[in-house]
């Protein structure tokens, strides 16, 4: 009994590599040369698998896109809701707008820096690749639900001057990848610097006084 629990063991082990080796594979090679350009194949030889075992771990290639894009998000392959991630407490367990504020933004730095390229090589293949597309859709779909149940925490403090909609719409320009790109990547902000970055735009723009 306790060899074939070990043995078990190690086949979810090496399964779980071979599933990480993939999607790291994936990523590097979804952002040069882009998603169109890399086929299963060449994600199959950087990652030293077969092709059928790519399709086995995630369907198709759509499927490793989406996956891809969801670990770069979470930082992990764990099946974790967002909201219900630790920092989400941690956010919600603050009673100012401000400190709510400031605590998302280190979760943004934190976050953005494995997410950019991959978000910004998404966007690029939306433009020409139709499965990228929907992926995209529903990124930008799930970027709007959870700031909007941000904004209504944020607006429960009762120091938002703004109307939900348009604390939404402030939250959701706030955090694109393209302004850390432009910041940190391309105009040599610290860490540091994008969250003040952050915490000073939207405070100025939603709160009665930021």
């Amino acid at each position: 009994m306790v060899k074939r629990s070990y043995d078990a063991s190690r086949r979810r082990a090496a399964a779980q590599g071979t599933r990480q080796a993939i999607l790291d594979a994936a990523a590097k090679l979804f952002v040069d040369p882009g998603y169109a350009g890399a086929r299963l194949s060449d994600v199959a030889e950087v990652a030293g698998v077969a092709v059928p075992t790519i399709a086995a771990h995630f369907g198709s290639k759509k499927g490793l896109l989406s996956a891809v894009l969801d670990v770069s998000i979470a930082g992990d392959d764990e099946p974790i809701p967002m909201a219900a991630r630790s920092f989400v407490d941690d956010i919600n367990a603050l009673p100012t707008a401000r400190g709510r504020l400031e605590r998302y933004a280190v979760e943004l730095a934190r976050t953005l820096p494995r997410v950019v390229d991959v978000r910004l090589a998404l966007e690029h293949a939306a433009t020409v690749d139709a499965d990228a597309a929907v992926i995209l859709a529903k990124n930008d779909d799930e970027q709007l639900r959870a700031m909007t149940m941000f904004a209504a925490g944020l607006m429960a403090t009762g120091e938002v001057r703004l109307e939900l909609d348009h604390v939404v719409s402030v939250l959701v320009l706030a955090m694109a990848a393209r302004n850390y790109d432009w910041l940190v990547k391309q105009r040599g902000f610290g860490s540091d610097d994008f969250v003040n970055w952050y915490v000073g735009s939207v405070a100025g723009a939603i709160l009665a006084e930021p």
